[in-house]
């Protein structure tokens, strides 16, 4: 409801109104008022009607959704929830624990040419393959970190090992991986910068 009379200066006579959802508001006493509001009972100078509207209006949740959430939530207690995921490590602690399964993510194709042209450009996917779904992170390799040597990306050979920076989980993090050149794969860990 747009109301009409946005000057606090102005001297009418206000009626505090309601809608169907309990919402209130005021509107000027001598307008008709809009459809699906009535008059709450209240009148008065623009200040007197705000005054109540602030004393009645105490949950400003429309009616529908207070019944859906008393409904399918038991209604609002003041009983302390659990946190269903305290204790439970963090991604980046499972990361860190140990060395992963994983493999190097490429598109369009995934070849170890493919690998050497991104190692080129600096940044990498690598993607933890033991995780729900698998987790795929984007890494910007340090050259100075990375091993690789005796590796032939051309005829796809050899071992290399890929070291860059990210964030994950707003936690910055370096990964580390190896990674057999005939298959993509291997293994790879995390470690927390600054820790």
């Amino acid at each position: 409801m747009t109301n009409p009379v946005d000057d606090t200066t102005d001297d009418r006579t206000f009626h505090v109104v309601v809608n169907d959802e309990e919402q209130y508001s005021i509107w000027p006493a001598d307008q008709d008022l809009p459809a699906g509001w009535t008059a709450e009972g209240k009148s008065g100078s623009r200040e007197e009607c705000l005054a109540h509207v602030d004393e009645v209006w105490t949950d400003m949740r429309p009616l529908s959704l207070r019944r859906f959430m008393d409904e399918h939530q038991g209604g609002l207690t003041d009983e302390i929830v659990e946190d269903p995921y305290e204790g439970v490590p963090t991604l980046v602690e499972r990361l860190s624990a140990g060395q992963h399964a994983v493999e190097v993510s490429l598109r369009p194709e995934r070849t170890a040419a493919a690998l050497g042209e991104a190692v080129e450009r600096g940044f990498v996917f690598v993607k933890f393959t033991g995780t729900d779904g698998g987790t795929e992170l984007g890494v910007e390799l340090v050259p100075e970190d990375c091993a690789l040597s005796g590796a032939d990306f051309a005829s796809a050979t050899g071992e290399i090992r890929l070291s860059g920076v990210l964030e994950l989980d707003f936690t910055p993090v370096t990964c580390t991986a190896s990674i057999d050149l005939s298959t993509l794969a291997g293994h790879g860990t995390l470690a927390v910068r600054g820790a």
